[in-house]
């Protein structure tokens, strides 16, 4: 047993917003989240600091600590105190919460000293998550694409990957952020579900290979449902990006952008106010570090 345990995971961004219908696909992005892991003999007991934000709730922390531990029938054995140091903005739609969960799942397994399968440690995310209160569906699409890389496709109610692929090209990412946080447990979801029907003929046109108009229109849909400006994915487009919409339930705005568009892009963004991310298409599996 290691006691300390370190991983990484890898952001990722909306292709396929699941929470209309539950069919869902996201693109990993070159974000990051770090977790360390450190076994205590306070029983049961779990401890949390987000070192990025320190304000935010530790909830996701403990419970994806105490979903491990229970994995292994381990709960009564074992407390753990946790660090996390992430550089993807919370509640803004950018996955932050799949991709904590994946980083403490690898970290916490690293401390124990055990293995598990990919899925399953996945699905440990997906389940604190959920027991969390941080997410409608689980995000197993967003999970899946934090811990593989590239572009996942998925039905999120069966928990079941339908394609993965790894895009032929890595393009830049740029990210408009608003200064708003806007947390998924508040999001309106029947509303969402007014447009479940259009969202699975998106769902297959990304399946299909077709994902960058797809994760266009898809994020033009989700803008109009939930009242968010969608002139920014449109200015974005128009100053040459090959895709751009909102990402989850927003208020970020991703847009795939070739390298000779980024200062463009940029440019456009500004007016916006908010701060702009840029990163790159991640292709690299989270992994426990050190």
């Amino acid at each position: 047993m290691a006691d300390i345990g370190k991983a990484i995971a890898y952001g990722a961004v909306t292709i396929i917003n699941a929470i209309s219908c539950g069919f869902g696909a996201a693109l990993g992005v070159d974000l990051r989240t770090k977790a360390t892991v450190k076994l205590t003999g306070e029983h049961s007991h779990v401890e949390g600091r987000i070192l990025s934000d320190p304000e935010e709730s530790t909830v996701l922390i403990e419970k994806t600590v105490s979903q491990v531990f229970r994995h292994f029938n381990l709960e009564h054995e074992h407390g753990a105190y946790v660090e996390t140091e992430s550089n993807i903005p919370i509640a803004r739609g950018l996955k932050s919460s799949s991709v904590a969960a994946n980083a403490i799942t690898l970290a916490t397994l690293a401390a124990i000293g055990k293995k598990v399968n990919n899925l399953t440690a996945v699905n440990i995310g997906v389940d604190a998550a959920l027991d969390a209160g941080v997410t409608i569906t689980g995000a197993f699409d967003d999970a899946c694409t934090s811990l593989f890389g590239g572009i996942v496709i998925t039905d999120n109610f069966k928990r079941k990957i339908l394609k993965k692929v790894q895009p032929a090209e890595k393009h830049p990412i740029l990210i408009h952020v608003p200064i708003t946080k806007t947390y998924t447990a508040n999001s309106n979801v029947e509303r969402m579900k007014t447009i479940a029907n259009e969202v699975k003929a998106l769902h297959r046109m990304a399946f299909h290979g077709d994902w960058l108009a797809a994760m266009t229109l898809n994020g033009l849909l989700y803008s109009t449902i939930l009242g968010y400006d969608s002139n920014i994915a449109v200015d974005a487009l128009d100053a040459g990006a090959l895709a751009a919409g909102l990402s989850g339930k927003g208020p970020a705005v991703a847009a795939v952008v070739p390298l000779e568009k980024v200062g463009s892009v940029k440019e456009v963004w500004e007016k916006y106010g908010g701060s702009i991310i840029e990163t790159r298409i991640n292709v690299e599996k989270a992994h426990k570090t050190g």
